[in-house]
């Protein structure tokens, strides 16, 4: 079988022994959920309910004030207890509406729902997308109506699935494609309708070759053969970033400073496909998700289709708890995933996996001097010089940070994985580019 890749990257143990056989189980939350009003890349959205409101599953909770943001929705039916701001990960807090559960789970009546979304138009899809609240599922959030809408729509030839899930642990779309195989497929057809000109992809690494067979069955029964394609990937971590996946799969790359779109590209998540197919057909915002809870201190990993808002303990608890003290709690996976400050914070649209590894698997080396070994320049994905970015940002050199491409750093962690002296390299340069974003806000101008 021909396999296809990118130039760089890394070969980090997979981890996903744990989880990768392990069927997704339905839960409900056992106590109140919280949802944060920030689930998303970009613009915080704003309450429209009060304290004391009385909510439906499925209703919207929080709007969208800005063109880059997306809506909340309300995962159970009950109360409004309050609007607040909880911590989320360390050192922050977000704002967040918390819904004292009624267990009943009440549905409020579906804003849209259709057998045939060729009945609607164009806008009409992009427009029940949007207010549907669908993101990035794969955990990069960025509200998907932006993506599907670039004044270049006739010009998109190529469609691409991400179904690469190349992160180690983390196995919730393995189980989403050999469990939702139809959906997620009917989901790409639903995206291919607004693009007339596109071909459809679909990127799987060859680790997962039941769920190769299980989507390329579907492809065939949905009659797609023609216009969906599934691409076999080396499987190698970052496979699933979409710069990567354009390059291995079309053998294009994207200029710096330049969006897919802008080079005829569009990539998503295989959950948000199924996320569109659920908005469009069944007219169901993205209130639920598969998780992978996973990682040496928990007592039996499993995968959960979780509601929004529940909090990290109780999909902890389901999964028998910990056996061993877990060294860190980790929204995602172990190269891109973010810590948390505690296990009562809640699970959101883009939370892919809680990890929780042991004091043993986080031991980290302290950092020794560069010796210019040139291994994080072989394993970056971008073509970048980490080690210049590493040393430009730890003297606060914005100018030659930015004049080393600092900004085209998708920060993968490839860098720090490889290094010798274990230096926290994407560390720096995400520090670096937070410096900078911040100095622009206020106009500070460097000499």
């Amino acid at each position: 079988m021909k396999t296809l890749t990118f130039s760089g990257g890394v070969h980090p143990p997979y981890n996903k022994e744990q989880t990768k056989d392990k069927p997704v189980v339905k839960i409900l939350p056992q106590g109140e959920a919280i949802f944060l009003m920030q689930q998303h890349t970009g613009a915080i959205c704003q309450p429209i309910v009060r304290e004391g409101d009385k909510v439906l599953t499925g209703q919207m909770i929080a709007d969208a004030v800005a063109p880059i943001s997306a809506p909340v929705h309300s995962s159970i039916s009950g109360t409004v207890k309050s609007i607040t701001h909880i911590p989320y990960t360390l050192g922050s807090t977000v704002p967040a509406i918390v819904v004292e559960n009624d267990h009943k789970y009440e549905e409020i009546e579906p804003v849209h729902k259709t057998g045939d979304y060729k009945d609607l138009t164009r806008n009409e899809i992009i427009d029940l997308i949007h207010g549907a609240g669908i993101i990035g599922m794969g955990g990069a959030a960025f509200p998907t109506y932006i993506k599907l809408s670039p004044d270049n729509y006739e010009d998109i030839h190529s469609i691409i699935l991400n179904g690469c899930e190349c992160e180690p642990y983390i196995t919730c779309d393995h189980r989403l494609m050999l469990q939702r195989a139809h959906e997620i497929v009917r989901g790409l057809e639903i995206i291919l309708y607004l693009f007339p000109n596109a071909k459809g992809y679909i990127g799987i690494e060859d680790n997962k070759l039941d769920a190769i067979e299980i989507i390329k069955e579907a492809i065939d029964d949905l009659g797609l053969s023609d216009s969906v394609k599934v691409k076999v990937l080396d499987t190698k971590y970052p496979q699933g970033s979409e710069k990567q996946l354009i390059s291995a799969i079309l053998d294009r790359e994207i200029p710096v400073g330049k969006l897919p779109a802008q080079v005829g590209c569009i990539v998503q998540n295989v959950g948000t496909a199924y996320a569109v197919y659920e908005a469009i057909i069944e007219g169901r915002p993205p209130i639920s998700r598969v998780i992978t809870v996973t990682g040496d201190a928990i007592a039996n990993p499993q995968n959960f289709l979780a509601r929004i808002g529940t909090p990290f303990h109780e999909l902890i608890d389901a999964a028998g708890g910990f056996i061993k003290e877990p060294a860190k709690i980790i929204s995602g996976g172990p190269m891109m995933g973010v810590t948390m400050p505690n296990t009562n914070v809640p699970i959101t649209k883009a939370t892919t996996a809680i990890l929780c590894p042991t004091k043993e698997q986080t031991c980290i080396p302290d950092e020794s001097h560069c010796i210019s070994c040139g291994r994080c320049i072989r394993a970056c994905p971008m073509s970048l010089l980490p080690l210049y970015l590493d040393k430009y940002g730890r003297r606060k050199d914005t100018d030659m940070f930015e004049k080393f491409h600092g900004f085209n750093c998708i920060e993968c962690g490839c860098c720090a994985y490889v290094c010798p002296a274990h230096l926290r390299i994407v560390n720096t340069i995400r520090d670096t580019k937070a410096i900078i974003r911040n100095n622009n806000k206020r106009g500070v101008i460097n000499d």
